[in-house]
């Protein structure tokens, strides 16, 4: 598969679907959205951006808890594994179970930043804040099942049914106040399969996947959560036809967290980004 808390599109007959992931059985996250209808079950989307087997969001700059990414960096190979889902990666807006765990301290105690609890809130800012596409701001679909949710975010101003990209979301945690971490996306149209969903990150980096659509220019980018400032960047590739292989490759470097974000996103018929995948690599 492919699936930050800080930073901050679009053609209406592209869109992204979601593939189905069992509850009990989880395997990685890798990808983006495609011309699936925002109304598709997970389970009728044929690729997925996990491993095998409309309010507006908050912005995470104004105020960050202590225990937020962007004040706590975490060693390389620290991360703690998602508790139930041991084959997903954290990738926002938690490194650690142990941040995860102060907020909620936070939370009971004062009602810090509640919007953690909520699935659509987080996979906007998530969307808007950390990989900075701040023109994708409102939510096209909603499947919540248990300690799972895909959100579907877009633009505003086109289609009901024009899906950016599924976020597949986890609760960080087993108790009530468990806040939602973003784990990789679900693909249809335009999936990233290499690197491998939790694979180890070295650089340069070959990333690739497929796409269908025409005159396409995708962008790929590296983050990390403890940080506002990319990693890398390779800029920017031609492709397009109908699920054709795209590849490029990206240089990082500064990489401190346990898990990146490598993001590849296209647009530029009717925004900057219309379409994008997530996929998680480990630094360790």
């Amino acid at each position: 598969m492919n699936t930050r808390l800080p930073l901050p599109f679009r053609l209406p007959y592209r869109l992204v679907a979601a593939t189905a992931l069992t509850v009990l059985a989880l395997v990685g996250c890798t990808g983006s959205g495609g011309s699936a209808s925002a109304s598709e079950s997970p389970s009728s989307r044929p690729a997925t951006s996990s491993p095998p087997q409309s309010a507006p969001a908050p912005d995470p700059t104004a105020t960050t808890a202590p225990g937020t990414p962007s004040a706590t960096a975490s060693a390389p190979g620290s991360s703690s594994p998602l508790p139930g889902f041991s084959d997903l990666q954290p990738l926002w807006p938690f490194t650690t179970v142990d941040q995860a765990r102060e907020w909620e301290r936070e939370f009971r105690s004062g009602g810090h930043q509640p919007w953690h609890l909520d699935p659509e809130q987080t996979a906007l800012s998530f969307t808007r804040h950390y990989l900075g596409f701040e023109e994708v701001d409102r939510v096209t679909s909603r499947s919540v099942d248990g300690r799972e949710a895909r959100i579907g975010v877009g633009l505003s101003g086109t289609e009901s049914t024009g899906t950016a990209a599924v976020i597949h979301l986890v609760r960080f945690g087993t108790g009530p106040d468990a806040p939602w971490e973003v784990v990789g996306t679900d693909d249809t149209t335009f999936s990233m399969t290499v690197p491998a969903y939790g694979s180890v990150a070295r650089s340069p980096m070959t990333v690739g996947g497929r796409i269908t659509g025409v005159d396409e220019s995708v962008r790929v980018d590296v983050r990390q959560p403890s940080s506002r400032d990319l990693l890398g960047t390779s800029c920017c590739m031609s492709a397009g036809g109908n699920s054709q292989p795209w590849r490029s490759s990206v240089s990082f470097t500064g990489a401190v967290d346990p898990v990146l974000t490598v993001v590849a996103s296209t647009g530029g018929h009717i925004a900057e980004v219309e379409r994008f995948t997530v996929t998680a690599v480990r630094t360790g």
